[in-house]
């Protein structure tokens, strides 16, 4: 698989910036082309940038088979979530995500000689993954913890996880570094009756890290390289790598944090040093910055490796650089969807004691204890239980479904903070793979909480409908 070309978009002009990297081998037949586009923060406008890529596909004469968004999502499904999302009062609005959620129905008027509307249910145009930020609707994604569909076609990789797509590897890592809440479990869920919860909930955890390293294969490397790497925040000491002058003149203000090795997250540096992903994505810094991170082969002399390509992207505001284009040559035979990556399966079963709710520091296990085990990089055997488990059909199931209740237009804005709910993508999850649910965990700090989740009201709607509807037909039946 090899990396053709990218290309950059702005929503202003639709102008085409091509960054050329030295030719790749030669495509063999069995290959086909393509194509990923990759957004900085969505900030909840995911109307604005679907029509961009539209603008593009029609541009190009190409369509998009995958859409990255690199944090601050915003999957709000109604204003009750907006109470759950650490962000200025002034900032806060619904967006466009509730329309995807909710299945909002379209009415698309057809040229004259077509008497009557088409009505459509509204959903994603292109297969959408994404991972959390500092600014999201932090209740949601928390019933997601291990990643999982928001809405059809929108998928959240929860804290830290590795995805398949075509071939590809991708993992992610959501949320951003703070140092004192980096050690502790992941306790926070509705109500955030403390205010700092609301704060700390998207903070990065040791437990995320410590898992994404045992990627890592014997010799200290990642075996299968990792395609993708996609995070909110910037990996500490990035900056680097790539043009400083350049940056610290759009941003003269990162100049302190960038001398105490404070701009993002140093954890993921070595991260990023260890797995040697071909590809960084990032945002959360509201420019656009590029690096070039060359590797060595420790083993073999010192040889020269692929390098990481790290690109951070802004917000989508006109103008500004917040939509790029990658493109891959992947196997004829790829399945173009979403499915669980085996590896990172095995690394959560055998680390599942890890999973912690505990507002304490939580040890991660090392070299320096005898009769402990510290290394979970999967053994075959540990991969060959994974594999047993799903019977060797890792796609991921597209059972999505709605636990609040989506809004709807005309809804009164000043209602009270939306409920946390039991999401069953996480139980059957966590109950075919045999770990524990943090969802469920957290469910129980939460009871006072709860709420019904908005499927099981669904279901018993449709279901009087669908007797209405049968009434009616066997009532005109008789005439």
């Amino acid at each position: 698989m090899k990396r053709t070309s990218d290309e950059n978009y702005c929503d202003s002009s639709k102008k085409v910036i091509c960054e050329r990297f030295p030719s790749a081998d030669v495509i063999p037949n069995s290959t086909k082309k393509i194509r990923i586009a990759v957004a900085g923060c969505s900030h909840g406008q995911m109307d604005k940038i679907y029509a961009t890529l539209a603008a593009v596909e029609r541009k190009n004469r190409y369509k998009f088979d995958l859409l990255i968004c690199c944090g601050d999502y915003q999957a709000v499904r109604n204003y009750g979530d907006l109470k759950h999302m650490h962000i200025k009062e002034k900032y806060r609005a619904l967006n466009s995500f509730y329309r995807y959620y909710s299945a909002e129905v379209v009415i698309k008027f057809l040229p004259a000689f077509i008497e009557l509307p088409l009505l459509y249910v509204l959903e994603a145009p292109v297969l959408t993954i994404f991972v959390g930020g500092n600014h999201e609707a932090s209740g949601f994604l928390q019933e997601l913890p291990n990643g999982g569909w928001v809405a059809p076609k929108i998928y959240y990789m929860g804290h830290a996880s590795v995805l398949n797509f075509a071939g590809l590897r991708i993992a992610g890592l959501s949320g951003i570094y703070n140092k004192y809440h980096f050690d502790l479990g992941h306790y926070e869920c509705p109500p955030f009756d403390n205010y700092g919860d609301l704060i700390s909930i998207y903070h990065v955890r040791s437990v995320d890290l410590f898992r994404l390293k045992q990627l890592r294969d014997p010799d200290g490397f990642c075996g299968k390289q990792l395609d993708m790497f996609v995070s909110h925040d910037w990996p500490a000491g990035i900056v680097d790598y790539g043009d400083k002058e350049k940056l610290l003149t759009l941003k003269p203000y990162f100049e302190e944090d960038i001398n105490r090795n404070n701009l993002g997250n140093p954890a993921s540096m070595s991260l990023l040093y260890d797995l040697r992903p071909r590809y960084w994505l990032a945002a959360h810094l509201h420019c656009k910055f590029a690096a070039l991170v060359s590797h060595q082969d420790k083993i073999n002399d010192g040889k020269n490796l692929e390098p990481t390509r790290f690109l951070s992207l802004d917000k989508p505001i006109r103008g500004r650089h917040f939509l790029q284009s990658l493109e891959f040559d992947v196997d004829i035979n790829s399945e173009m969807a979403l499915s669980y990556d085996p590896i990172w399966l095995a690394i959560l079963r055998s680390t599942d004691k890890l999973t912690s709710i505990c507002r304490t520091q939580v040890y991660m296990p090392s070299h320096h204890i005898k009769d402990e085990r510290w290394d979970f990089r999967p053994t075959e055997e540990e991969i060959e239980d994974v594999k047993r488990i799903f019977k060797s059909n890792f796609k991921i199931p597209e059972n999505f479904r709605r636990t609040a209740k989506p809004h709807v237009p005309g809804q009164d804005e000043n209602c009270g903070a939306e409920l946390y709910y039991r999401n069953p993508q996480s139980s059957e999850f966590c109950r075919k793979l045999g770990i524990s649910d943090l969802n469920e965990m957290l469910c129980h700090l939460s009871v006072a909480s709860l709420g019904l989740p908005h499927y099981l009201s669904e279901s018993e709607i449709c279901s009087e409908r669908s007797e209405k509807i049968l009434i009616d037909v066997e009532t005109d039946s008789e005439f």
